[in-house]
């Protein structure tokens, strides 16, 4: 096997891709401190062409070394938004007609692998902080709660492995990419 050389990848320019279709997902980052996963959901959103990222309260916005040194300019071609309070970014997404469902180990969550999308939705997961999840007040606004079940000593996956997971199956269950 031979390593693809870059140019043998066929990735696509910053034009194509502000002019090219989008996952109907948005990615909304609640309180997250790390600068560096706010890249790494940065450069996962644009490996999947997602919609748009919501930078909510605590969380650093571009432009920012730290997280451009995870992004690798991921920050510059992937739609964002800043939003003081993550329970008005969900309550805006709502009133668009967008499924929000918080990333979070609730009572009578969904299973990530048993979500089911529904064609022609546009979705929204809400991503928390490190150390707390995604508040209290917020999973009680959203529609629901997926959660990736886990069989370790830990009770949480670092925000940025759980953006990939979540991000890549709902590239797949919204048919963008075959398993």
């Amino acid at each position: 096997m031979k390593k693809k050389l870059v140019t043998e990848m066929g990735r696509i320019g910053r034009e194509e891709f502000a002019a090219s279709d989008k996952l109907p997902l948005t990615v909304v980052v609640d309180n997250v401190r790390s600068l560096h996963n706010v890249g790494s959901v940065f450069r996962t959103s644009d490996a999947f062409r997602v919609e748009r990222v919501m930078l909510c309260g605590i969380t650093a916005t571009p432009p920012h070394a730290e997280i451009h040194k995870t992004a690798l300019g991921a920050e510059d071609v992937v739609a964002w938004s800043y939003h003081s309070d993550t329970l008005e970014a969900v309550q805006e997404l709502k009133s668009e007609g967008y499924g929000v469902y918080a990333i979070e180990q609730v009572q009578d969550s969904i299973a990530l692998q048993d979500f089911q999308t529904e064609p022609g939705k546009r979705y929204a997961v809400v991503l928390g902080n490190e150390v707390k999840g995604v508040q209290q007040q917020v999973v009680d606004a959203c529609d629901g709660s997926i959660e990736i079940p886990q069989f370790g000593t830990k009770h949480s996956l670092n925000v940025s492995v759980t953006a990939g997971m979540v991000i890549w199956e709902f590239a797949c269950k919204l048919g963008w990419v075959k398993r």
